[in-house]
């Protein structure tokens, strides 16, 4: 039996106020709000452009992928980050004169940067193998007489350009419980300093001053340390910070401060026992205090190795779609996934939006550069900047953008972690464990916050900002996890 609605023309189904329902574009949801139409905005993207759709389509149908991600994360969460010594890096690394470890992906001469190529002038400055700085340009031209490889090959970190020479000191951590162990080189300092490719003598002054009092004074305080309290907690060191407006990357106020507290009394104690290394004295232990303390990056080296650690525990589960390595070399944007080895997923990396200091814009500014994204990769930097607002200051943007930033990365990681906690968000594990596939899918890329540095090499340091990876990177890992992962029985 027919009614009245029934035979309602077509017409007639505006003559009740819309309902609508709006998925991609918010152009026509804009249009209609403006008219006082009341929208339902649904939060759907396509895929990141590129995407093979069977390749989605099949790890999102392996019921496997769930079990393999949270294990890795699941040991990425377990993950300790003790410091037990400071080192130079041809006893923890076995460098060679010669060897040389630079950050991202592989790279060489040829492809790399102003900044990387500035960075590489000022370590064959450093080690002594070449006169100046036209000598050391041509020697690396050649390609002869030295060895390029990723600090990530051999467990090890760099910020920005991310040198690391035999003689240069660094961080040893190591994870407790799994029992991995990770380095990374003293901080600098900003500026005009190495790792931003500058090579001037107060760059490599400052860099026999670090090997010569620096990096022993800091031993003996580490180790003095473990002798009486055991070795220094830096996993505890960032969950302090970031209650105190810190993120991990490019705020580090708080856990420098804290860090400096924890080894300056048994700096002290060295003084007041007469024993310091030879030839070191007071006065040496108050320049070292002075630098630590009055640089807000030098916690930065010890967040990196701390995330290394942890990232480098959950690679190797067979089906896991987890990123276990994000890192720039200047040239190229690489990242890594626990169920693809040590395979680089690559593409060319982009300049960053940011602020810049006083005389430098965005024409200065070199592409994306360092390993510094092992941070966000571990649930840091970029994926906890509500945690600190303050940051806007010093990358751009507004504390509502900060606050954004760490919300939207919610919707590609597998977890919360367990002990990095956002006061902000009432105190929520901070958004842990990329899952590429959840970036493909959804097409919401990871945030970066990241120092700029100038595209002339030894120029330095020209600003902060933020930036995303590129989309390729992703789908170009889901699409190889997908081809080594067997097939479902």
């Amino acid at each position: 039996m027919s009614t009245d609605s029934d035979r309602r023309p077509p017409g007639g189904l505006l003559d009740d106020a819309p309902r609508v329902v709006n998925t991609g574009l918010d152009l026509l949801a804009d249009a209609l709000e403006c008219q006082e139409v009341r929208v339902s905005r649904t939060d759907w993207r396509p895929p990141l452009p590129g995407t093979d759709p069977a390749a989605l389509a099949r790890v999102l149908a392996d019921r496997r992928r769930d079990d393999a991600n949270a294990t890795a994360a699941g040991r990425l969460l377990a993950a300790g980050a003790e410091l037990v010594d400071v080192l130079p890096a041809r006893d923890v690394l076995g460098l060679d004169r010669g060897q040389f470890c630079h950050a991202g992906p592989p790279i060489d001469w040829a492809r790399a940067s102003g900044p990387m190529r500035g960075a590489l002038i000022g370590a064959v400055l450093y080690e002594g193998m070449a006169a100046d700085a036209e000598e050391a340009e041509r020697m690396l031209a050649s390609g002869r007489g030295y060895d390029l490889r990723p600090c990530h090959q051999l467990g090890a970190v760099g910020p920005m350009a991310g040198l690391i020479t035999p003689s240069m000191w660094g961080f040893v951590l190591r994870d407790p419980t799994h029992g991995g162990q990770a380095y990374c080189t003293l901080n600098e300092g900003l500026g005009k300093v190495l790792r931003y490719g500058a090579y001037g003598p107060e760059v490599v002054d400052r860099l026999h001053w670090m090997a010569r009092v620096l990096g022993p004074l800091l031993q003996t305080a580490v180790r003095r340390r473990a002798d009486r309290d055991g070795p220094v907690d830096v996993r505890g060191i960032i969950a302090q910070a970031l209650h105190m407006g810190d993120e991990g990357h490019n705020r580090n106020r708080a856990g420098t401060m804290l860090f400096v507290r924890e080894l300056l009394p048994e700096l002290m104690d060295a003084v007041a026992a007469d024993q310091l290394p030879a030839g070191l004295g007071a006065a040496d232990v108050a320049e070292v205090g002075r630098f630590a303390n009055g640089n807000d990056h030098f916690f930065l080296n010890l967040v990196m190795p701390a995330g290394k650690l942890a990232a480098d525990a959950a690679r190797g589960v067979e089906g896991s779609s987890l990123v276990v390595a994000m890192a720039r070399n200047g040239t190229d944007f690489g990242v890594q996934l626990s169920g693809t080895g040590d395979t680089w997923f690559t593409a060319p990396a982009d300049v960053p939006d940011g602020l810049y200091l006083a005389g430098y814009g965005p024409d200065d500014a070199n592409p994306d550069i360092g390993d510094s994204t092992i941070t966000e990769t571990a649930g840091l930097g970029g994926f906890a900047m509500a945690a600190a607002p303050a940051i806007v200051r010093f990358v751009g943007g507004s504390a509502d953008d900060a606050l954004t930033a760490t919300k939207a990365m919610y919707e590609i990681t597998v977890a919360e972690h367990t002990t990095y906690q956002v006061p902000v968000l009432g105190f929520r594990g901070t958004p842990t464990g990329i899952d590429a596939v959840a970036v493909v899918r959804t097409n919401v890329l990871p945030s970066v916050n990241t120092g700029i540095a100038g595209r002339v090499a030894g120029t330095g340091q020209v600003g902060a900002g933020l930036v995303r990876p590129p989309a390729t990177c992703f789908t170009a890992a889901v699409n190889t996890l997908a081809e080594r992962t067997p097939p479902l029985t």
